[in-house]
């Protein structure tokens, strides 16, 4: 029994976000509807890369989002050519050549984003739910996995419905 339960905790230990493009995800939602989650990187971006790191890599929130999202990872700055709510998207102005930042993509400016890493949450719909922008820490991003997951977002219509929710929230997260 000790045998079996070392070899449960490794792979728990070792859980990784099975990330996808986002026309795989539209794909995928087509068939077997589930939210979106979409993190909005660039390459040269600090802040994406310590939550690549510790956050998404961390094994109860990649677990989570494995088990309720489609998971995207999208280069804000990138060339991948996709086509969202029947338009298509692309980033024109990309410089292979440039070195650090590059020209944003049209999705991502069709999605405000104005910092990165940004998560945008998609619904069953693909209508956009909202968006967290900055680095999030495993239990700072639980809430919102959790409450948009089990759409308790919908019944939160104002500040102080929020606030009583974070304070019911009891996260399972051990960092």
């Amino acid at each position: 029994m000790t045998l079996l339960f070392g070899l449960v905790s490794s792979v728990v230990a070792f859980a990784q976000v099975n990330w996808m493009t986002m026309n795989q995800a539209l794909e995928s939602q087509k068939k077997k509807p589930k939210k979106i989650l979409v993190d909005f990187y660039a390459d040269w971006c600090g802040p994406c890369k310590l939550m690549e790191k510790n956050t998404y890599n961390h094994p109860q929130v990649a677990k989570f989002i494995n088990d309720n999202y489609y998971a995207v990872k999208f280069n804000a700055e990138g060339t991948e050519s996709v086509t969202f709510q029947n338009k298509e998207y692309k980033n024109p102005d990309y410089n292979p050549k440039s070195k650090g930042r590059n020209a944003q993509h049209h999705l991502a400016r069709y999605m405000n984003i104005t910092a990165y890493p940004t998560v945008v949450f998609i619904d069953e719909n693909t209508q956009p739910i909202t968006s967290l922008m900055g680095y999030f820490k495993p239990k700072e991003l639980d809430p919102y996995i959790s409450m948009i997951a089990n759409d308790d977002y919908k019944n939160i219509k104002t500040r102080e419905e929020w606030e009583a929710y974070q304070s019911k929230f009891k996260s399972k997260i051990k960092e």
